[in-house]
């Protein structure tokens, strides 16, 4: 008859061999047999919320950077540009806001005497200085001869009135200023003019 003792070894089996073996804490996952047609689950990708850029936050890096760029693109130009260049320090002069009394300590030359000129002093001066006395000459000369061309009455009066202002010497009165511009007129209508006695070049112009 068939004994169950004979399947087993003589030697005796210590309660240490039968211990229930400990189970690891880190999980193993289940090897997939072949042909196994379960399919493994996809990863997931956990993404921070910190590392997340706005697009304003684009923008501004994308501005630093072009205008950094830009900065020192100027800067190589600048250098290049000027062969004296001086590569150390440079002095900064400090614009310093002064007063009245500040400019007077400088003692500036003439600058008290030009308050003391009269307009008619002044006057001489530039006449002296930009209308020296043959120019002056050869305007009088013109206007004391000055006479209609033709019919054109138009331009006889626009170049009569600019030289009575260049030579007011000439005519220093109404009277004198409207003798001298009918004396101008052909004899043909002189007296007609005259005899009207116009009181204004407009007035006299209107008649002829």
């Amino acid at each position: 008859m068939f004994d169950s003792q004979d399947l087993f070894s003589s030697k005796e089996i210590s309660p240490k061999d039968t211990e229930t073996p400990i189970e690891s804490p880190i999980p193993v996952p289940p090897s997939s047999s072949e042909g196994s047609s379960s399919p493994m689950p996809p990863k997931r990708t956990s993404t921070s919320a910190t590392s997340a850029m706005t697009e304003a936050t684009i923008r501004q890096l994308i501005t630093e950077g072009v205008a950094a760029t830009l900065e020192a693109q100027a800067t190589t130009m600048a250098n290049a540009n000027n062969p004296n260049r001086n590569t150390g320090p440079r002095e900064i002069h400090v614009v310093k806001r002064g007063n009245y009394k500040d400019f007077i300590n400088c003692q500036p030359i003439y600058f008290n005497e030009a308050y003391n000129t009269t307009w008619s002093e002044l006057k001489k001066l530039l006449t002296k200085k930009y209308c020296p006395r043959t120019e002056v000459k050869k305007i009088e000369d013109g206007f004391y001869s000055l006479i209609v061309t033709g019919n054109d009455l138009k331009t006889y009066d626009r170049r009569f009135q600019e030289l009575a202002v260049l030579c007011p010497t000439m005519v220093p009165n109404t009277e004198k200023l409207m003798e001298a511009f009918i004396g101008g007129f052909p004899r043909t209508i002189e007296g007609n003019v005259t005899a009207s006695k116009p009181q204004t070049l407009e007035e006299a112009t209107n008649i002829a």
